[in-house]
C-alpha cells in the first residue's frame, strides 16, 4: 500500500528543533469521522483500513455513529455551532440541499486523486469535486429479496401490484414475514414513492420535475401519487410487514435476512452488500418496485462519498485520509473486496458479483432504470420523510401526505428564491 510522508504536525512543530517542536511533531492527530449508523458497513471505515491508515500516518480516526433517522439533524447542528467534524460520509445529492455544500464543503478538484477519477459527475456540483468515492455505481433502490425462498415458494418476479400482493400472501402462509419495513428511520419510508413517482413521471409525464421545481404543479396533483402511496400502506394493513413497523430500525435488517425471518425490503442494493459480508452464500437481488405494470428500476444518486468541512480542525489531515484511500493499492482492495465498478483509470473492476451482474443484464443495458425523485429535488426532504412517517402512525392520509408535502415543499423552494415560489 502506498505510504502518505506527510507527518501529522501540532501548532508548534516548527520550533527549529526543540524538543517541544518534535514532540508537537510526533503528536497523533485523531480525526472525526461522522456517518450514519446504517452505513456501517461502508468500506471506508472497516477497522483494516483505519488501522493500516494509522501505522503508516500516526493519524487515527475516531468514529461518529449517528443513528440514523437523526443523521441530517444532527449534522446540521455541527456545522451550524462548529463542533464540525473532519469527514463526513453523507450522500452527494442530499448534501447539496441538507447540509448547504457550497458553504460548508472543501473543494476537492485539485486533490492528488482527481485527476485520476473516470467519472467526474458522481462527485461533483456546479462543476467542482466536493466528494470522494472509489466506485462510480449508482445505489439501485426496489425490492430487495431472498432468492432461495422465491425458489423454494416457486415465486417469479411480480409485474405489477396485484402479483406482488399474491406474492406476500404465499410468503405469509409460510410462516416467513413477506417485507421488512424498518420505518423508524423515516427516509426507509420514501424507498417505495421515490421510485414510483419516477416511473410513472417517466412514462407519462416526463416534464413533471421540472414542472414541479417551477411551481406550475403540485405534487398532489398526480392521482397516481396518491394510489402509490396507498400501495405501500396496503402492504402493512394486510398484515405482510413486521408489526412495529415505526419502532423497528434499519440497523436491524441485516440480521432480519441472515436469520431468514423476512423475504423482502423496500430498499438499495447497498443492503445486499451489508448482507453479504455477514453472509457470502445468501443469495438475494432486486427487482422494481411493483408500483404499476412492468415498471423501471429505480436508480438514486451515488450514495456513501466522503466530504471534508471547510471548518474540519486537521484539514490536511483529512486530505490524507482521502489520498491514502484513493492510494492504488487500498483503493484495488476496496473495490475487489465490494465488486464496486472502478472510478480510478488504474484500479480495475473486478468479476462483479451475482446480484450486481443481474442488475447489470437484466436492468442496465436494457435500460430499464430511472432516477428517483430524490435526484430532482432541489430541497431538504427530510419532512416529506416525516409525513410518510406519519401516515403509518394514522394521522395522515395519502392525500393529506401529499398537500402537507405541497405546503412544505413551496415554503423551502421560496426559503432558497427558487423562481416562481
Amino acid at each position: 500500500m502506498l505510504t502518505i510522508g506527510l507527518a501529522a504536525c501540532g501548532p508548534d512543530s516548527s520550533n527549529n528543533g526543540s524538543s517541544a517542536g518534535e514532540e508537537g511533531k510526533n503528536a497523533k492527530v485523531t480525526l472525526e469521522l461522522a456517518i450514519s449508523k446504517s452505513s456501517q458497513d461502508s468500506a471506508f471505515i472497516q477497522k483494516d483500513v483505519l488501522d493500516d491508515f494509522e501505522k503508516k500516518t500516526n493519524i487515527r480516526v475516531n468514529l461518529q455513529l449517528i443513528p440514523a433517522e437523526q443523521t441530517t439533524t444532527v449534522l446540521q447542528t455541527k456545522l451550524a455551532v462548529d463542533e464540525t467534524p473532519d469527514i463526513i460520509q453523507y450522500n452527494l445529492a442530499s448534501a447539496v440541499t441538507d447540509l448547504n455544500l457550497e458553504r460548508n464543503f472543501e473543494i476537492l478538484d485539485n486533490e492528488p486523486w482527481a485527476g485520476r477519477i473516470v467519472n467526474k459527475d458522481v462527485l461533483s456540483s456546479g462543476g467542482h469535486i466536493y466528494s470522494f468515492h472509489v466506485s462510480q455505481d449508482t445505489g439501485m433502490q426496489g425490492v430487495v429479496y431472498n432468492k432461495k425462498i422465491f425458489e423454494e415458494l416457486g415465486l417469479s418476479i411480480p409485474k405489477n401490484y396485484e402479483e406482488f400482493l399474491a406474492i406476500c400472501e404465499k410468503i405469509k402462509a409460510s410462516g416467513i414475514t413477506p417485507v421488512f419495513m424498518p420505518y423508524k428511520d423515516a427516509w426507509a419510508a420514501n424507498i417505495w414513492p421515490a421510485a414510483a413517482f419516477a416511473d410513472f413521471a417517466a412514462k407519462h409525464d416526463p416534464t413533471f420535475f421540472d414542472d414541479v421545481n417551477s411551481n406550475k404543479k403540485k405534487w398532489s396533483d398526480v392521482p397516481e401519487f396518491k394510489t402509490f402511496l396507498e400501495q405501500q400502506y396496503e402492504v402493512y394493513s394486510k398484515g405482510y410487514t413486521n408489526a412495529d413497523v415505526l419502532s423497528d430500525s434499519y440497523d436491524m435488517a441485516v440480521g432480519k435476512f441472515l436469520n431468514k425471518e423476512v423475504a423482502m425490503m423496500f430498499m438499495g442494493d447497498w443492503l445486499i452488500e451489508g448482507v453479504a459480508e455477514q453472509d457470502p452464500g445468501m443469495e438475494l437481488g432486486v427487482f422494481p418496485i411493483p408500483s404499476s405494470e412492468d415498471a423501471s428500476l429505480g436508480a438514486s444518486p451515488l450514495g456513501g462519498q466522503l466530504f471534508i468541512p471547510k471548518k474540519s480542525k486537521h484539514l490536511e489531515e483529512a486530505k490524507q485520509f482521502l489520498d491514502y484511500i484513493a492510494s492504488k493499492d487500498v483503493a484495488q482492495k476496496i473495490v475487489d473486496a465490494k465488486g464496486y465498478v472502478s472510478n480510478l483509470n488504474d484500479v480495475t473492476t473486478p468479476e462483479l458479483p451475482a446480484y450486481k451482474q443481474d442488475i447489470v443484464d437484466n436492468y442496465i443495458t436494457p435500460k430499464k432504470t430511472v432516477l428517483t425523485t430524490d435526484a430532482y429535488m432541489l430541497v431538504d426532504r427530510s419532512e416529506l420523510y416525516r409525513l410518510l412517517q406519519d401516515q403509518f402512525a394514522g394521522g395522515l392520509t395519502p392525500e393529506e401526505v401529499l398537500k402537507s408535502w405541497d405546503e412544505k415543499f413551496s415554503q423551502l423552494m421560496q426559503d432558497k428564491g427558487i423562481s416562481g415560489f
